[in-house]
């Protein structure tokens, strides 16, 4: 099959997990978005036509006549037919709560920059969005990157859920890649008490497509719209 993915052509924001998993996995899909005509057509399966199931937001995978959208529900759709999920119900319902705990840890990186609003600019939320980020890299990013390294050395590693790689590694790649990018000085700190998810993030960046596709234009750069933001001076 020949995937279709929905995502904003100039950030990597969410889509980005999903398009990792595809890369890994040596899929064929298209980035529509980032093609001619493709945010029309992006926008009219968001306004749902006669879908009586439109989604609410990108990233939405077209999958054959099915669309999915939100990346934990697309990457639970995707991880045992692209063989990056175990087999059995257990394991599966574990890794989509991993990851679903990834959407929480987004949540929260977005809200360093955008604590009020998401309709406002940063510049309009400057202080609220030190105080946040404060908070954050104190209590927040230790907390939810020490609870993966728990999972971790739980499972025996080197990947979260043991000896095979799974999409939640890939997921753990992006965010100490977006994490580093976005804070490097307060990283640098954090990264000290994590060594078994930073481990993963090196085994992943190792793999061979997946460093073809960081050297590839397919790779969008992180830059100032996306989740990933890097402004001094929230990096405390």
């Amino acid at each position: 099959m020949r995937y279709q993915l929905f995502y904003w052509p100039g950030i990597q924001g969410r889509g980005e997990f999903v398009r990792l998993t595809l890369e890994d996995a040596g899929a064929a899909y298209d980035d529509v978005a980032r093609g001619k005509g493709g945010m029309d057509r992006m926008l009219a399966l968001m306004n749902g036509g006669r879908d009586m199931r439109p989604p609410f937001a990108p990233p939405f995978l077209k999958a054959g006549p099915r669309v999915i959208a939100q990346s934990a529900n697309i990457l639970f759709y995707l991880g045992p037919r692209l063989k990056l999920s175990p087999r059995a119900e257990a394991g599966r319902l574990w890794l989509h709560q991993l990851q679903l705990t990834v959407t929480d840890f987004v949540k929260e990186i977005h809200d360093t920059h955008h604590p009020i609003a998401s309709s406002l600019y940063y510049e309009d939320q400057k202080a609220a969005a030190k105080l946040y980020a404060g908070h954050f890299l104190k209590e927040r990013a230790p907390k939810y990157l020490g609870y993966f390294e728990t999972v971790l050395k739980k499972s025996g590693g080197p990947y979260a859920l043991g000896r095979k790689l799974s999409y939640i590694d890939l997921s753990l790649f992006q965010l100490i890649e977006g994490l580093r990018y976005a804070f490097p000085k307060a990283m640098a700190r954090i990264e000290r008490k994590v060594h078994g998810v930073v481990g993963v993030h090196d085994r992943v960046v190792k793999r061979p497509r997946i460093k073809a596709y960081l050297a590839s234009p397919r790779r969008i750069a992180f830059n100032e719209s996306g989740i990933f933001r890097h402004y001094p001076a929230l990096d405390a």
